[in-house]
Order: C-alpha cells, then sequence, then structure tokens
C-alpha cells in the first residue's frame, strides 16, 4: 500500500478526533499528523486510545499564522489535507464574527497557499479536502425541499457566512490554480466527546446536574442529525473516492425538532438514571430566540450514496441512546470539559514533551 503523510486540522476536536481516530487505527501505513490550536474546544483527551501510536503525530499551531503552516508544510510534504479546523458555535459567532472570518476564511486561505506553495503544481495523488456545513445554504421553509449539491448559499449568521466565504475560496483555488480539491457539507453532528455548548451534550449535563434546559423560542427548528462516527465513514470515503472538484453532502436522513430530540433525551435520562418518568422534562425552560436562527436544515445526500456507496448506518434512537451512555459513563472527561481543567493539564504534557 502506498505510504502517506496526511494532515488533519482541527484534529483535537470533535469531529475531528474521530477522524483522526479512524485514520490512525484504519491506515497503519499512512502518518497523520494532527494539527489543532487546542482553543476551548480542542481536547488531546479525546485522543488518549492513540496517542502513543507511531503513525500519529501531534501539531499545536495556528492556521492563521501563514509562515508556521508554510515550514509544517515543508518539514512533513504533506500528500493530503483534510481541514476541519473552525469556528463553529453560532451562538459564538453572533457575539464576535471576527474570531470566525480570522480561522474560517483566513486560515483556510492560509492552508491553501501553503498547499500551492508545498506542491507546486505537481499534483499528482494530493488532495486537499475542505470539510464545511450544510448552514451555507441557509434556512428551508418548505418541509418538501431539501438541500442538495446544486442549492445556491443563504448564510444567514456570522458562522455560515465564514464558512460559505472558506467554501468558495476553496472552489475558487481549484478553478483559477488547478488545486485537487474535494468538499462536503454535513448536517448537525451528535456523539461522544462534543463539547458541552451544543445541544445534545448541554440537555445529558443540564439533566444529570437537575439544571433548566434553555430552549431557544418554542423548539420548533428543525435539524438533520448524524452520528458522528457515520460521518467520519463518509470523510473517508470522501477523501479517498471522492471526485476533485466535487462536493458531498452528508446528512443523516434524519430530521428532528428540537423540543422534539429534548423530550427523548429526557425520557432516556430518566429511565438510565432511574428517575420518575417526566421529572426531566420539568427542566425544559423556553428562551428568547437566536437572532438569524434558521428555521430548518435538511439534506439530500443521494449524491455519496449513489457515488460512494456510503449511508448512515447507525438510528437516531441508537446513536442518542449510546451517546447518553457514553457522558454517562465519562463524568470525569465532562467535568474536565466544563470546568476548564483539561486544557491546563494537556497544555503541561504537550509543553514537557517539547
Amino acid at each position: 500500500m502506498e505510504n502517506k503523510t496526511i494532515l488533519i486540522t482541527g484534529g483535537a476536536g470533535f469531529i475531528g478526533s474521530h477522524v483522526v481516530r479512524l485514520f490512525v487505527k484504519k491506515y497503519p501505513h499512512y502518518h497523520i499528523v494532527n494539527l489543532d490550536k487546542l482553543t476551548y474546544a480542542g481536547n488531546l483527551e479525546n485522543l488518549k486510545d492513540i496517542e502513543g501510536m507511531p503513525n500519529y503525530t501531534f501539531v499545536k499551531g495556528d492556521i492563521v499564522d501563514a509562515n508556521f503552516l508554510h515550514a509544517l508544510f515543508q518539514k512533513y510534504a504533506f500528500d493530503g489535507v483534510i481541514h476541519l479546523a473552525a469556528e463553529s458555535h453560532v451562538d459564538r459567532s453572533i457575539l464576535n464574527p471576527i474570531d470566525f472570518v480570522m480561522t474560517n476564511v483566513v486560515g483556510t486561505v492560509n492552508l491553501l497557499n501553503a498547499a500551492r506553495h508545498v506542491w507546486k503544481e505537481d499534483y499528482e495523488r494530493k488532495r486537499f479536502y475542505h470539510v464545511s456545513t450544510d448552514e451555507v445554504y441557509g434556512s428551508l421553509e418548505n418541509t418538501n425541499e431539501f438541500f442538495t449539491e446544486n442549492t445556491p448559499y443563504d448564510p444567514r449568521s456570522p458562522y455560515s457566512a465564514s464558512k460559505a466565504s472558506s467554501d468558495h475560496f476553496v472552489r475558487a483555488y481549484h478553478n483559477t490554480y488547478g488545486l485537487p480539491v474535494v468538499l462536503s457539507n454535513c448536517s448537525n453532528n451528535y456523539g461522544p466527546n462534543q463539547f458541552p455548548e451544543k445541544l445534545i451534550p448541554l440537555c445529558i449535563l443540564n439533566i444529570k446536574n437537575k439544571r433548566p434546559i434553555p430552549i431557544y423560542g418554542k423548539g420548533e427548528n428543525i435539524r438533520d442529525w448524524l452520528y458522528v462516527v457515520d460521518h467520519a465513514r463518509a470523510i473517508d470515503l470522501v477523501y479517498h473516492q471522492g471526485k476533485t472538484g466535487e462536493t458531498y453532502n452528508i446528512g443523516g436522513h434524519n430530521e428532528w425538532k428540537n423540543i422534539d430530540v429534548v423530550r427523548l433525551i429526557c425520557r432516556l435520562m430518566d429511565q438510565k438514571l432511574g428517575r420518575p418518568e417526566g421529572s426531566a422534562e420539568q427542566l425544559i425552560t423556553f428562551v428568547k430566540d437566536r437572532a438569524g436562527h434558521d428555521l430548518r436544515y435538511a439534506i439530500d445526500a443521494s449524491k455519496i450514496q449513489k457515488e460512494l456507496g456510503w449511508t448512515p448506518s447507525v438510528r437516531f434512537e441508537e446513536g442518542l441512546s449510546q451517546t447518553i451512555d457514553w457522558y454517562l459513563a465519562n463524568e470525569e472527561w465532562l467535568e474536565r470539559v466544563s470546568s476548564g481543567a483539561y486544557r491546563e493539564y494537556y497544555r503541561i504534557q504537550y509543553e514537557n514533551r517539547q
């Protein structure tokens, strides 16, 4: 098998850690370099099980630093890039848009420039894979409509606008410079290791601690949920088999209203914690809706199914139950993430290895 050195950015984050683990274990002949800035959402505890494997290297760094990236590409001579590093929380983007512009737009362009510079138009067996979101398409009002790869972009938040911009730059570098790129846009991910600011882990944490569960508006917003392990499988397929220059939408075929997701979590948590039925639902608290809150996202994933043979393998109820079990079995991880203690521990661990 062909040896390759692949850069995975944002590999200490939620989705990134699952992708890194999959590639390190599945492809022992690959050298996987995990580049992460270790912001609040980057956690090396997510990868403790593989940190000593011989085909894995972690590098702490910021994709906004162009000089650092060029030196990194020169050092490792990457054959491929899987770009997941991003600021990704809509609420945070509303409070501070410039952070999203710098990481998601400028950081992506820096990566594209580094790849161009080092590959020097020798693109044989090279690939730049940009992982994006369905939020770039805006909001669906008609329940019979779905996002396809040809849906016009209509971002509604600073986060989705920054991701839309990065998507455009990736395609522009393919069209202008011939850079061998592939893109994917995915629906909402859930599963183990997700930072507890997002809906599902926040609900689990708050129910466990008997704290209010905040729900925007009336909870009528609809999302398509995708189990993170299924997403990692799809990324593997797109990287290896996707057609250069193409985009693939990755969705779970799994639409739920937010309020229905929360009520299902409440029922499962009551059962798993041995609490009276209905006790968790009493914690639901409706709060003022988020500015620019898109009503519905729903992905048509027929292209990746037809071309690459991918379909989601985990039913939502099954995946949600497994996710809750993981959080309940990893209380120390959850406590360290919630308190921020993981950041200081791994800062010391990283510095001691230098």
